[in-house]
């Protein structure tokens, strides 16, 4: 099939002229005229160009300054004008008109694009879901409460018949394996992607693309032969095996955020301050490990967990220890076309604490990221394994500071382990933190770790259960 089609606003539409790299929002705001959806950051940031998209996953919202045009192949785009009308406004628009929740109204249309993805999946984290829109002019009280008042009104009936013909209109088209725009490609299996990549070493892979977003928003970069990542099943899926959890590269944050909430309860909740629920619905586990940034959130606890990298290059597959994918800054044990392919884990970690240091609390790159996975006998630690970010170049365990405290209870390792971080890490000062700030914070975190233990200890015992 030539071009890419999808949903909007309830019309089937079909584009074959434009760049592969051309955004959402430029798209819709220059081509089609839909100016509601502002642009603000333009880097995913302030959620002023948010909208709505439905595919079989359910709806959500995501950036569209961020999204190419690619990626949005049989799915369903809601901006604000398609939301509601004036005539029958969206639950959410009527209830933010009757609280008084919007003033200069630049920020509402992502505003209210959030908050009717958030009620079109039953959601009442409201406060989670809006992490990712900054209100420039009015407070979020009102915000909150016009969400709240929602809670139970009826999702709009378009909702089901968007899903019906996305259904009988894009999907009955065939199996989309030619689908793309001129000068990119879409591969429908890993095997497709292992062939492309050969062929174009050079060539850049796409998942989520809010890394890659950045590089043309903001960098004004050619993409040399986008390779869009979103049609594979392959890299989608988290699969149990044995007692190992295999996660798809391409499984979104906000996928492996949901599917580790009760098995991985530390990890999932740091996960709850991953950027933005937009950029959570969008970033990929593999994106953020194979960008390679030494402050990327999810390595330290992949690394903690002792987490195993699976890379593929043609029909070459090779496994590594997570931790030993990092080089040095940037650099990576990864050979020309070699893609990663998944990432296992244990299939549960209840002894996993994660803690994320930042500026603000949501929304925010970490100045550190410690992850703790201890184990003990009594009182005694009979297996450590401590990751960071932000204390290095790289993700990078705490090795010195694993060996103080095996074999020993807190009480004896404290000061010995303490200062082992120092010998662990000489990290850098930059705008985010200080090198002292940050060697005092990863201090602190390690003593968290035990002194939450102690309390958790002394709870239990008050009630017998210890």
């Amino acid at each position: 099939m030539t071009g890419i089609a999808f949903l909007l606003n309830g019309t089937p539409v079909r584009i074959t002229d434009q760049p592969p790299t051309r955004t959402l929002l430029d798209w819709l705001r220059e081509a089609r005229g839909l100016t509601a959806t502002k642009e603000g950051c333009n880097e995913g940031d302030c959620g002023a160009c948010t909208v709505m998209v439905s595919d079989a996953i359910g709806p959500r919202a995501m950036n569209a300054c961020i999204l190419f045009l690619p990626q949005l192949h049989g799915k369903s785009v809601r901006t604000v004008e398609g939301i509601g009308t004036p005539a029958a406004p969206h639950p959410v628009q009527a209830a933010m008109v009757e609280h008084h929740a919007s003033q200069c109204g630049f920020c509402t249309p992502g505003i209210v694009a959030s908050l009717a993805a958030a009620h079109a999946a039953g959601r009442t984290d409201h406060e989670i879901a809006l992490a990712g829109n900054l209100c420039r002019c009015t407070g979020y009280a009102p915000i909150l409460r016009a969400a709240e008042a929602i809670a139970a009104a009826a999702p709009p009936a378009w909702l089901e018949t968007d899903a019906a013909i996305i259904q009988a209109q894009i999907s009955a088209e065939g199996s989309g394996e030619a689908a793309g725009l001129p000068g990119a490609h879409r591969p429908m299996t890993t095997g497709q992607l292992a062939d492309l990549y050969l062929a174009h070493p050079d060539a850049t892979l796409i998942a989520g693309a809010t890394d890659v977003g950045l590089w043309v928003t903001k960098g004004l970069r050619e993409l040399p032969t986008p390779i869009f990542l979103n049609a594979i099943p392959e890299l989608q899926r988290i699969e149990r095996l044995g007692d190992r959890l295999r996660i798809g590269a391409g499984v979104t944050v906000a996928a492996f955020r949901a599917a580790t909430r009760a098995s991985h309860p530390g990890l999932s909740r740091m996960l709850d301050r991953f950027a933005s629920d937009q950029v959570r619905q969008a970033a990929t586990v593999g994106g953020n490990i194979a960008n390679g940034s030494p402050i990327g959130d999810l390595p330290p606890p992949l690394i903690a967990l002792e987490a195993r990298l699976h890379l593929r290059r043609g029909d070459l597959r090779r496994e590594i220890a997570l931790e030993d994918f990092f080089l040095e800054y940037r650099k990576q044990d990864r050979h020309p076309s070699e893609f990663v392919e998944a990432v296992t884990i244990p299939a549960t970690a209840p002894s996993l604490k994660v803690w994320k240091v930042s500026r603000r609390a949501e929304q925010d790159i970490s100045s550190v990221l410690g992850a703790f996975d201890l184990r003990f006998s009594g009182d005694v630690v009979s297996h450590a394994r401590i990751a960071f970010g932000g204390m290095a170049g790289i993700p990078k365990r705490a090795r010195v500071t694993e060996a103080a405290l095996l074999g020993q209870s807190w009480d004896q390792a404290r000061d010995k382990a303490l200062a082992a971080l120092a010998q662990d890490f000489q990290p850098l000062s930059d705008l985010r933190a200080s090198a002292a700030y940050r060697l005092g914070a990863a201090q602190a975190l390690l003593e968290r770790y035990f002194l939450e233990r102690i309390c958790v200890r002394t709870d239990l015992a008050e009630v017998g259960q210890w």
